[in-house]
């Protein structure tokens, strides 16, 4: 179940993106606790975490002001993402075993039911699921970090791309064929599968940019 913080910094990235906040941009914490109707604890917290992801800087005794993302800078860290997951998969097909199967395969369901309701934020939740469980299943501690970190740097811009009709089938099938050629131990496959996956989410979120008529450079 999402918290208090996980629906508002959810709803401000969304704003930041499509900019509805604009760069300069203050971000009250009292405006904003009275605006979503909980204590300032949950605002502070999804502060922190637009923070994390760029969106935002956090001025000590001076607030929080709505940053202005790089289109070129998000395209390279997709780029350095697809690549970093794409070592992953690889080495799922060269390690997996029946749990990392299954684990796989349980993720993969959750994503299909949140798809069949079009409910992107829970599609999203499943997909860093099948995500993660990807990372670990490299059976490379550093790796799997590495990718986790640049994963939570990403979290804005890959769920809004989500958003995107039919977006949400889309990456069900790729999810599919990377599983597919883990499981098939096809080591290759699942690296192109992965990386393509991943790179197909930096153009979605820049035709979600375009979309709302951003012209952030």
């Amino acid at each position: 179940m999402a918290s208090a913080a996980d629906d508002i910094s959810e709803r401000l990235e969304a704003e930041i993106v499509e900019g509805v906040l604009p760069p300069g941009t203050r971000l009250e914490e009292p405006a904003l606790a009275e605006r979503f109707g909980v204590s300032r604890t949950p605002v502070r917290e999804a502060l922190q975490r637009l923070s994390a992801s760029g969106l935002v800087e956090l001025k000590p005794r001076r607030g929080t002001q709505v940053l202005n993302p790089s289109i070129g800078r998000i395209v390279e860290m997709f780029e350095v993402m697809a690549e970093l997951e794409a070592v992953c998969a690889r080495l799922c097909a060269r390690r997996g075993d029946p749990d990392l199967f299954a684990d796989l395969r349980g993720w993969l369901a959750r994503c299909a039911a949140a798809a069949d309701t079009g409910d992107a934020s829970a599609y999203y939740t499943a997909n860093k699921g099948f995500h993660s469980a990807i990372y670990r299943g490299s059976g490379n501690l550093f790796l799997s970090q590495q990718a986790e970190l640049l994963h939570l740097r990403l979290t804005p811009f890959r769920r809004q791309q989500l958003r995107l009709p039919r977006r949400l089938r889309q990456s069900l099938a790729e999810h599919g064929r990377i599983v597919a050629a883990i499981e098939a131990g096809d080591a290759a496959a699942a690296e192109a599968a992965q990386r393509a996956h991943i790179l197909i989410q930096g153009e979605r979120f820049a035709d979600l940019l375009a979309q709302h008529g951003s012209g952030r450079e």
